[in-house]
């Protein structure tokens, strides 16, 4: 036969200690933030344009052959952490030019978050077709040229 657990608090953590609102709500993106600088310093070492680097690999371009919206972000940062925008521009222009929106995106994300408060970006249905539409758009058109 089961015993009842002891009630615990709303909000409460494990032994019944309360994890403040701050806490919750800036780990997340604490965390993102301790995750790509990380990532940045192991790519700092490691040159995705030589072969035989350990480094992620899209299955996509595996599989078809074909790059993705995303394909050549690696090289991208590698050479943005060494201060090559053309190299990174060649590498893959859609995601450097969007760089800045996704700093914003992320800084909104932080501040909210060490402020107490959760937050969603506001796509909506529009903003997201317009995302997927212009992915959809670079891997065309990558692809062709």
């Amino acid at each position: 036969m089961r015993t009842p657990r002891a009630a615990r608090r709303p909000g409460s953590g494990r032994g019944g200690f309360a994890v403040p609102a701050r806490l919750r709500t800036a780990a997340p993106p604490l965390a993102v933030l301790v995750g790509g600088l990380a990532g940045a310093a192991y790519l700092w070492s490691r040159d995705p344009h030589l072969p035989g680097q350990v480094l992620p690999f899209c299955p996509w371009r595996k599989v078809t052959g074909l790059q993705c919206p995303g394909c050549g972000g690696t090289r991208m940062t590698y050479d943005l952490l060494h201060g090559d925008l053309a190299a990174a521009w060649h590498d893959n222009a859609a995601l450097l030019l969007s760089l800045p929106l996704v700093a914003l995106l992320y800084v909104t994300w932080l501040r909210h978050g060490v402020a107490g408060r959760s937050w969603q970006p506001p796509l909506g249905r529009r903003g997201t077709a317009v995302v997927l539409g212009a992915a959809v758009a670079w891997t065309v058109l990558r692809n062709l040229l």
